[in-house]
């Protein structure tokens, strides 16, 4: 398994609703609205980090308010 954490900008007044509907997905362990530079900050994992992609790129960046990411893959050293 790969996890990442996919850290999200929104529109103003958009976080909540946007951590509502990613964390419905599947393979979305945690979905938090925080404060600072990033709205929503998501916990994902997926059988391998192309799987891993698609997910960020066909379903997390299509919710609607969302204007920008950023993917951090987990890495055990």
């Amino acid at each position: 398994m790969v996890q990442a954490y996919i850290l999200i900008q929104t529109e103003v007044g958009k976080a909540s609703t946007v951590a509502e509907m990613i964390r419905r997905m599947s393979g979305v362990l945690h979905a938090e609205d925080v404060t600072g530079p990033y709205d929503v900050i998501v916990r994902a994992e997926a059988e391998t980090m192309d799987e891993l992609g698609r997910m960020v790129v066909a379903r997390v960046q299509h919710v609607e308010g969302i204007t920008r990411t950023l993917t951090c893959p987990v890495v055990h050293l």
